[in-house]
């Protein structure tokens, strides 16, 4: 088997199953429960990657938008270019995979030369003015302790064609043709839901680079949030963990501060004055009795992360900074139309 596969290729699929062992054992020393590593079958291994050589670019054989890679034992594929190359840029690797649709893409990684990054603001000039907190919500998918309420990106009517097709999969014998192809048509509404999400985040994440020059936000436990009991699916599909992952990239790339703050106790906790009161997840107000501090729940919660976020870089609560000024009692709700149309200018 191995003599019919590039032997770099060979080597990064090793690499990578090193690297997966790897960090289940720096799991296990930190005290998690991990099992072990799953045998993928062979129709499940969708993607190879080249690392270095065993592989040529020819863009002068295609035309327009399509080129040419040259994979060794596997000969030419033409491929169509999403964006263009980079002048002086060096591909350094390049992977081919199949998606569950059937389609295949060829990912090609880049070594391009500095670009100029901008710096970030010095920390002693961030201030409550210029910085934000965020808490990622129930109701909205983001809350922002400035008053800013951001709408979930409608997709009721994606997840209703994904049922039909799922219902019309079910009634397939499977292994049959039809069934292959239903399940195909089941890909594509996924694929369809994933690449929305996606864009929304990207462009939602490069708003708020664009906006402020700190931002904070929750480092959720997305695993154990799953785990809970209520609805895991929604929890599952706002893919929280890759908004954020998506923020600490686009501030790296604005010249934005973006930093995870501790998200235990945001809610309970009264943003004036520290007094934690328990309230369960239907009650949408914050109503505290020891200073009678009163507002919404996710903005109660958006201010305590701006607070620690000030705390994590070693500034503190400014004291003339009242909660009362910080924090607007009226909230402005930002459509995500208004977010998708902002962020497209750099996303």
């Amino acid at each position: 088997m191995f003599a019919d596969t590039y032997s770099k290729a060979a080597q990064a699929t090793v690499a990578r199953f090193h690297r997966n062992l790897s960090n289940l054992k720096k799991k296990k020393e930190k005290g998690y429960k991990v099992g072990r590593l799953k045998r993928q079958a062979p129709t499940d291994y969708r993607s190879v990657t080249y690392n270095q050589s065993g592989f040529d670019l020819d863009e002068k054989r295609g035309c327009d938008r399509f080129a040419y890679v040259r994979f060794s034992k596997i000969g030419w594929v033409k491929i169509r270019y999403s964006r263009p190359i980079p002048d002086r840029a060096t591909i350094k690797e390049a992977t081919f995979k199949k998606e569950t649709t059937g389609e295949w893409f060829v990912t090609l990684s880049l070594e391009t030369e500095d670009a100029d990054v901008p710096e970030k603001p010095d920390v002693d000039s961030l201030n409550a003015s210029n910085s934000v907190g965020i808490d990622l919500g129930i109701l909205n998918y983001i809350h922002t302790s400035d008053g800013k309420t951001v709408d979930w990106l409608n997709l009721e009517d994606e997840y209703e064609r994904l049922q039909r097709e799922q219902r019309k999969l079910s009634r397939k014998e499977k292994g049959s043709n039809n069934y292959e192809k239903q399940r195909v048509e089941v890909a594509k509404v996924k694929r369809k839901i994933r690449r929305k999400v996606l864009d929304y985040q990207h462009k939602l994440s490069t708003w708020l680079v664009k906006e402020y020059d700190a931002v904070f936000v929750e480092d959720l436990n997305v695993q154990s949030m799953l785990q809970a009991d209520g609805n895991a699916r929604n929890k599952q599909n706002v893919a929280w963990r890759q908004f954020i992952t998506l923020l600490e990239y686009k501030g790296d790339l604005y010249g934005t501060h973006v930093k995870q703050v501790e998200a235990r106790g945001t809610t309970k906790e009264c943003a004036s004055c520290g007094v934690e009161t328990a309230k369960p997840i239907w009650v949408r107000e914050h109503s505290c009795p020891a200073c009678e501090f009163e507002c919404d729940r996710d903005a109660n919660a958006s201010l305590n992360v701006l607070k620690r976020g000030f705390s994590e870089l070693g500034l503190g609560w400014p004291e003339d900074t009242p909660v009362e000024t910080a924090l607007p009692t009226d909230t402005h709700s930002v459509s995500a139309k208004r977010v998708i149309e902002a962020g497209s200018l750099g996303a």
